[in-house]
């Protein structure tokens, strides 16, 4: 009798040891083969945590879309976005982590520091990175599976140097933008270089760091003497509007201000917006826009979020998800075929047109989109687009 307990003591282990295997219930549980992880990295809390919230809420509006007509090729998504607080260290962490926690995707970083830190450690790993908005020229050097769905900064000044060319805009331009970050360096510097053959004449150039951006009333005065008729500030909103509220009334009304898409979500960090009143920003999305897919987009999100209305951020967010799937489905990947998932789906990047609420994107080799900008005008606290 000892024995045959002692056996079936035994077989009794040997069968909750294979029970646990078996159903992944016991220690860590390991993804489903049909469960598609997109893992993504940006910051939810800090100043900069506007940026990151969108994204990953534009994220999930694509998710729940697509999971909901079915997935892709047998793939349910599953999205795990992680805190960075802005901080390219935490990002690195936050992507090792979904790494472990079998990632196959990856929407890299929100921020330029962030996704450089991620385009990098990731470098050997070779996973497909589509960050949505980190736009410095070098965020994806050194990693040929690296892409992003927003403008590059050198894109964005020289962009806004041609529409300024182009349109009836003035002529007589002031530039201000913080000198010790990446994303303002790029667009001043592209867009210096292209002024010239626009016919931009640059009065005055004004800069500020991380250390000295709460206090702008000399760099207002010299531009108030410089007899500018527009401001270029190529500059993130949280900057920009404690500039636009101590300079408020120093202008003429009609005094433009001229920005990327750093300033979008400017409106929610003014304390008056009339502070924000005659702010142009180029962007290549437009909530107001009449195409189908933007305003099933925009309720959609605003039924999500308390009739809150996108910005290029979730915009972002949103189209970065349905590339993915176009990739996936132009490389033919399916549940039962995920051989060589990471050189298929990077491969298939360069070859899938995608029609997004950003714009019609195709990308390069070099991880580069490519489509149209358009310019918006905020006017009685509304963002609208602009006819020149």
């Amino acid at each position: 009798m000892k024995n045959f307990k002692k056996i079936s003591t035994l077989l009794l282990a040997v069968l909750m040891i294979a029970s646990c295997v078996v159903l992944s219930s016991c220690g860590n549980e390991k993804k489903a083969d049909d469960v598609l992880v997109i893992g993504g990295v940006g910051p939810l809390t800090g100043d900069y945590a506007n940026y990151g919230n969108s994204v990953k809420n534009g994220a999930e509006i694509a998710v729940a879309e697509i999971n909901a007509a079915g997935g892709i090729n047998g793939f349910t998504i599953r999205l795990d976005f992680q805190d960075s607080a802005g901080v390219p260290d935490s990002a690195v962490a936050a992507y090792g982590k979904l790494m472990d926690d079998d990632m196959m995707v990856s929407l890299g970083g929100v921020l330029s520091g962030e996704t450089a830190s991620i385009v990098a450690a990731a470098k050997d790993d070779g996973i497909l990175i589509l960050t949505p908005s980190a736009s410095a020229d070098d965020a994806l050097k050194g990693n040929d599976a690296a892409f992003r769905v927003c403008f590059s900064d050198s894109s964005q000044g020289v962009s806004a140097a041609n529409y300024i060319g182009a349109n009836n805009l003035p002529k007589k331009v002031a530039v201000f933008y913080q000198n010790d970050i990446d994303y303002s360096s790029g667009l001043y510097k592209a867009f210096e270089d292209t002024a010239d053959a626009n016919g931009i004449e640059i009065v005055v150039v004004e800069s500020f760091t991380s250390d000295t951006d709460t206090d702008f009333t000399t760099q207002i005065t010299a531009i108030q003497n410089s007899g500018a008729e527009m401001i270029f500030m190529p500059i993130y909103a949280d900057e920009a509007s404690t500039f636009l509220s101590q300079a408020n009334g120093k202008f003429a009304e009609d005094m433009l201000f001229f920005g990327c898409d750093g300033l979008d979500g400017i409106i929610g960090k003014v304390a008056d917006t009339a502070d924000c009143e005659n702010v142009l920003l180029l962007t290549p999305f437009a909530a107001d826009a009449e195409a189908e897919n933007v305003q099933k987009f925009v309720t959609a999100y605003k039924n999500a979020h308390n009739d809150a209305i996108p910005d290029q951020f979730a915009a972002d967010g949103y189209d970065a998800i349905y590339a993915i799937k176009a990739a996936m489905e132009k490389a033919n990947i399916t549940v039962e075929d995920q051989d060589n998932f990471n050189s298929r789906i990077v491969a298939a990047m360069t070859e899938i047109t995608v029609n997004g609420v950003t714009g019609n994107m195709t990308w390069e080799a070099s991880g580069e989109t490519a489509k149209d900008p358009i310019v918006m005008i905020i006017k009685s606290g509304v963002a609208q687009l602009y006819n020149p």
